[in-house]
């Protein structure tokens, strides 16, 4: 396997992983699941708060990433999210995340804007819609046969 193949591959990784494990930060606000939010099991917070918005984002918004959807977009929107959540949540106890509990946001938010800035990568709906017409979506080589040689 040459290094461009891997990178494409561990693109790929990234932005699935990345985006369904936004995707169940977002479930854990807005449904309760995997145990609710911090201290009170299968809590859910008030849809329409500042933590309600970051579950809305992350949930829907980790969903798209995971499908390679309108990746750029929403990469930069939860990199924001990622940033303000930082700022508000975590600075204020402390000035590094390690000391904070902040290092997620922070790893998001870079990820995040890793994605922005280099899109989905292969196998994602944005590479199906942004492929150039008449393009075939799987090449299918057919060898010439004996005839179609011989003619030539």
């Amino acid at each position: 396997m040459n290094s461009s193949r891997i990178a494409r591959f561990t693109h790929i990784a990234l932005r699935l992983v990345a985006g369904l494990m936004l995707m169940q930060h977002g479930q854990q606000k807005l449904f309760g699941w995997y145990g609710g939010i911090v201290g009170a099991p299968n809590a859910r917070v008030a849809l329409l708060s500042q933590m309600g918005l970051a579950g809305v984002l992350e949930c829907f918004g980790g969903a798209a990433l995971s499908l390679g959807l309108l990746t750029r977009p929403v990469a930069f929107l939860l990199c924001g999210e990622m940033a303000v959540a930082y700022f508000t949540a975590h600075q204020q106890h402390g000035i590094w995340p390690i000391e904070n509990h902040g290092e997620l946001a922070v790893l998001y938010c870079f990820v995040l804007f890793f994605m922005a800035g280099n899109g989905a990568g292969g196998f994602s709906i944005d590479g199906l819609m942004h492929r150039p017409a008449g393009k075939p979506t799987l090449k299918i080589v057919v060898p010439p046969t004996h005839e179609a040689t011989a003619h030539s």
